[in-house]
């Protein structure tokens, strides 16, 4: 599995500091076309950018989607999206030629070199519970002089420069907006409180309806029958290039397949697409869930029975299903030493949140005999982050970049009159 840390990827933008100054050359000549879009996601053809990208394309906008490589190319194809290589000096142009810029984790999502001067939404990718941005010592962390305090310096102001480049934020909610301001540098006009694109699929048609497609598309992904199965989705977020501590001991196994076997239920393992830890369990009931599988868990969230997590934002996301979230954080004080959260974990996992595989586990065989507290519970917390729940955020957010697009525009210059 890949790994990504920031020092290492600190290390390497130091690195590139001449490649982005003569892509601000580039970009200081090379006008921007009024009518062209360029869209891109980290993880592939997916998550916010896609839902984005098809209320945009039914508007009438001029959208290519930057992919990284074949496999996203034949995806964009798959979905009826022009695509260009995004690394190419075609990709290059169509950043640089670009007046919006769509993203959902960083600049990198598109051509990094040419985004100066753009229209830049920033969709992100989730709502924080972990301190990100400015927020994170992580953030300024680098693999080149680590302990340098002036290379944290500069990698602080680089990153506050970077990130004011960016038009529209869009919140999941007033208290979210706030985390968002902070961690970005941004000041409100630019943090609109639209809702995300990326969860409006859990908001539209039926509960039955959704969870029926959503259960048709992991068997797809799987290449099994569901049948009546239950299905309990386990979802560890980043430790920013460390291995997991949460990965399961052969005991820790052993536990696991009874709780699955009484319950006619299948654990599916999804690392993060940046963590690093080799999940060895076995068995007919645990199947692996990797972005090479599906770039985007979020549409499957109905198909599951339980999500468990330690802080990942899915916690926040399984409300809009309902789905009942067990909080399984085994190094939740280091974790918070290092990584800082927004807020007090009690507040959003309670107060005595699953330290073990054992513990996380008996409140999993708890939640599968009778749901119906755990899921009250999950709606609650939902409540406290989505402001919206219409499945229309994707409009919202088309509709205040058209907005702000129009107040840029230059007004006309007044015709000459004669006497």
């Amino acid at each position: 599995m890949a790994s990504f840390s920031f020092g290492a990827g600190n290390a390497r933008k130091l690195r590139r500091i001449p490649l982005y100054l003569a892509g601000r050359l580039l970009t200081a000549v090379v006008p921007r076309s009024r009518q062209r879009w360029v869209f891109g996601c980290a993880v592939g053809v997916a998550d916010g950018a896609l839902a984005l990208w098809r209320v945009a394309h039914a508007a009438g906008e001029q959208a290519t989607w930057l992919v990284a490589d074949e496999e996203q190319g034949r995806e964009a194809e798959r979905l009826g999206i022009p695509s260009l290589r995004r690394d190419s000096l075609r990709g290059l142009w169509a950043t640089a030629r670009a007046r919006v810029i769509v993203v959902t984790h960083g600049f990198g999502d598109v051509n990094r070199y040419a985004v100066a001067g753009a229209f830049i939404v920033q969709l992100w990718h989730g709502i924080p519970l972990k301190r990100i941005g400015l927020d994170s010592p992580e953030t300024t962390r680098s693999g080149l002089l680590p302990r340098s305090r002036a290379v944290r310096n500069l990698l602080a102001l680089l990153y506050r420069r970077t990130m004011r480049q960016i038009s529209l934020l869009p919140a999941a909610s007033h208290l979210v907006r706030g985390r968002l301001e902070t961690a970005f540098g941004l000041e409100d006009a630019r943090v609109p409180v639209t809702g995300e694109p990326r969860v409006d699929v859990l908001s539209r048609g039926t509960a039955d309806q959704r969870r029926r497609d959503a259960r048709a598309a992991l068997a797809v992904a799987l290449g099994v029958d569901p049948g009546d199965r239950r299905f309990v989705l386990y979802a560890p977020t980043w430790r920013d290039g460390d291995r997991d501590p949460a990965i399961p001991t052969p005991s820790d196994q052993d536990r696991i397949d009874a709780v699955l076997e009484r319950h006619d239920a299948v654990l599916i393992v999804r690392p993060h697409p940046l963590g690093e830890g080799e999940y060895r369990l076995s068995g007919s009931r645990v199947r692996m869930l990797g972005s090479d599988l599906v770039a985007d868990v979020t549409p499957l969230l109905p198909a599951f029975d339980v999500l468990v997590t330690d802080y990942s934002s899915l916690a926040f996301d399984a409300g809009l299903v309902p789905l009942p979230v067990v909080f399984f954080a085994p190094d939740l004080e280091a974790y918070t030493a290092r990584r800082g959260l927004y807020g007090r974990y009690r507040d959003v996992a309670g107060d005595d949140p699953a330290r073990t595989w054992e513990s996380a586990l008996a409140r999993v065989d708890g939640i599968l005999d009778d749901p119906a507290d755990a899921r009250d519970a999950s709606r609650r917390l939902s409540a406290v982050v989505h402001a919206h729940h219409d499945g229309r955020n994707a409009e919202r957010v088309h509709r205040a970049i058209r907005a702000r697009l129009t107040r840029r525009r230059p007004a006309a210059r007044p015709r000459r009159t004669t006497a």
